[in-house]
């Protein structure tokens, strides 16, 4: 089956990999990874980065507009205030008005509140933006995101950093069946074969930085999560086998010769 273009917000991607800029040990580092990534859509925390552009030791420096397109998001963020106001800086920056949503709502595990989130996004719609809402990997909450008029929702694999994989796949499985905005994991994901399994649940896309800037070969990393993303999403459309307990021979049985004549 013949795949189309990842489609956000009016906007077209070829890559359904987004990638993020946070954690690596320098800057040369960090554009080499995300250019071996082939992402195309690039996230910046708005509240973490120099917002000057003229400064070489800072991140946007390094990050030409006409090559990545620049995501700001407010990670960071543990109140709808700061959310908002983070949003609305990185926009009076020149960002854009784009904003991948973030608001924490416990320190230790790093899980989004989500009834913050929401009453985030319902302000940034209405004030223009184009949300894209981090959450739990919780129906109701997704839905409620997408009546809210996001772009997208991105539900978690499993906590930030954990490096865990997809947890509740089921639940991945039921956001992407009954949303129809973009459904993109972010969070969570360790390695290359939990970028796979990820897109195999039949979700648009992956968001990861961790799994990335902490390998020991961030560039490396990039190469096999970008090859990790397309296996998945080509097994995905495919369409895999039957799972069976039992055994179920590969050759036919019909026509074998009686092996009690050799």
């Amino acid at each position: 089956m013949k795949d189309s273009s990842l489609v956000i917000g009016g906007e077209s991607f070829a890559s359904r990999l987004i990638v993020g800029t946070g954690k690596y040990r320098n800057n040369s580092e960090m554009v080499a990874a995300i250019r071996a990534s082939r992402a195309e859509m690039v996230t910046v925390a708005v509240r973490r980065v120099d917002l000057d552009r003229s400064r070489e030791e800072g991140i946007l420096h390094h990050l030409d507009p006409s090559e990545f397109f620049l995501l700001p998001n407010t990670a960071g963020c543990y109140t709808v205030a700061d959310a908002l106001r983070y949003a609305r800086l990185g926009r009076a920056a020149g960002l854009n008005d784009w904003i991948k949503l973030e608001v924490i709502g416990d320190e230790r595990t790093l899980l989004p509140d989500t009834a913050a989130t929401l009453e985030a996004a319902v302000e940034l719609v209405a004030d223009g933006f184009k949300v894209m809402a981090y959450t739990n990997d919780d129906l109701i909450t997704a839905l409620r995101l997408e009546d809210a008029g996001c772009v997208a929702v991105m539900p978690l694999a499993s906590p930030i950093g954990s490096g865990l994989g997809v947890v509740n796949p089921y639940y991945i499985r039921e956001i992407k069946r009954r949303l129809m905005v973009p459904i993109i994991v972010d969070a969570g994901v360790g390695t290359a074969s939990d970028a796979c399994v990820t897109m195999e649940q039949g979700v648009d896309g992956v968001l990861m930085n961790t799994a990335i800037a902490a390998a020991d070969d961030p560039v490396g990393m990039a190469r096999a999560m970008e090859l990790a993303v397309r296996a998945g999403r080509e097994a995905y459309l495919a369409g895999r086998m039957q799972a069976r307990e039992i055994a179920v021979p590969s050759s036919p049985t019909a026509g074998m010769l009686d092996r009690e004549r050799n």
